[in-house]
């Protein structure tokens, strides 16, 4: 899942294959369903049953196909001075399912620290109906495992925060169904319990595999302790927990997805003359380097 300010120009700059895959094409609302307080996932219809995709790729919506969108667009294009751009999504959904699907989080508008209101997120997550018709434009990305994964390492780690677990999820159900010889665990650092998305699926895909799947939580501002136990960690991911889940950072890869440092927090620091505070991503890289994860074992996806 990504943000409304996310258009891929900070992700690796790692390519993909030279193979074409995207189109666009219309699709319908299939399914409707909540999964926290201010996250949708919105399950598509297509008509294909062969569309070609990998886990962890994204599609894209142009805020300018939605009609009732018309005048804010407007509005937000003449205050920036240049046309709105598509907003990417990751896909929440794996290959082998039947529809695919896209996760969105509500962004919200916060008075003196958001420099513009979200355009699309709003409109997404609150009403969307089934049965909406809209048109996507699919599927790319990096952020998807290499075809010799299983050559190079036998342990992944997905460390993720907040709508960041979108392409991950994707990626573990892939990984499961298709049997690599991966082992996994899924690191997802949330404010609190009720922010959690996938939390059941999660659970559920830990019980049937729990030799392949470890499901860890750090929640940050999580006011009820009888949650915490010991895959559910009170406040950040810290160096600590990674050390205890990364037993052997030499042969682990990570892909790390979650909010990073974006343009406005740069603007708004430097207009202060101080250095934008550290978000998620900058945190978690800082601790990966620490652990002695090599670069090069490390993918990332951020959003900001």
């Amino acid at each position: 899942m990504k943000t409304e300010q996310a258009t891929r120009a900070d992700l690796d700059a790692e390519t993909e294959s030279p193979r074409k895959r995207i189109k666009e094409m219309e699709v319908m609302v299939a399914d409707v369903v909540t999964e926290t307080p201010d996250t949708t996932t919105l399950v598509l219809f297509t008509g294909n049953d062969r569309l070609e995709y990998r886990a962890g790729h994204f599609l894209t919506l142009d805020p300018h196909h939605f009609t009732a969108l018309d005048r804010f667009t407007s509005f937000l294009e003449d205050q920036k001075g240049k046309r709105e751009p598509p907003r990417a999504y990751s896909l929440t959904s794996a290959p082998h399912e039947k529809h695919i699907a896209i996760t969105i989080k509500e962004e919200q508008y916060v008075s003196g620290v958001t420099r513009y209101p979200p355009l699309l997120s709003p409109l997404l997550v609150r009403r969307t109906p089934r049965g909406t018709r809209m048109r996507i434009t699919g599927f790319t990305g990096p952020y998807v495992l290499p075809d010799d994964i299983e050559q190079r390492t036998d342990h992944l780690v997905h460390l993720v925060a907040g709508s960041g677990s979108v392409p991950n999820f994707a990626i573990l159900k892939d990984s499961l169904h298709t049997g690599k010889k991966l082992r996994h665990t899924f690191i997802y650092s949330n404010k609190t319990w009720d922010d959690v998305a996938f939390g059941a699926l999660l659970q559920e895909l830990e019980a049937k595999s729990p030799k392949r799947l470890t499901v860890v939580h750090a929640l940050t501002r999580q006011a009820d302790p009888s949650v915490f136990g010991s895959k559910v960690r009170p406040g950040r991911v810290s160096f600590e927990l990674l050390q205890e889940f990364i037993p052997d950072p030499d042969s682990a890869i990570v892909y790390v997805c979650g909010p990073a440092i974006g343009v406005w927090d740069k603007k708004a620091a430097a207009a202060k003359g101080e250095k934008p505070p550290q978000r998620f991503m900058e945190h978690a890289i800082e601790l990966l380097q620490k652990l002695g994860v090599s670069h090069d074992r490390i993918k990332r996806e951020s959003y900001g």
